[in-house]
């Protein structure tokens, strides 16, 4: 992915990174609900960082 979203996930949930990337394309193929979670825990990290 592109944002850095599923690494910085990853440091929080203590989770591989592998794994996360693994859960946002089944999301994304299965129901497309991975591409809305995504773009939201984006916004959360760039504002979580400020």
């Amino acid at each position: 992915m592109i944002l850095g979203v599923c690494e910085w996930l990853s440091t929080k949930t203590q989770f591989s990174t592998k794994n996360i990337r693994i859960l946002f394309v089944l999301l994304v193929l299965l129901a497309g609900f991975g591409v809305g979670a995504y773009l939201i825990l984006w916004l959360v990290k760039i504002l979580s960082n400020e």
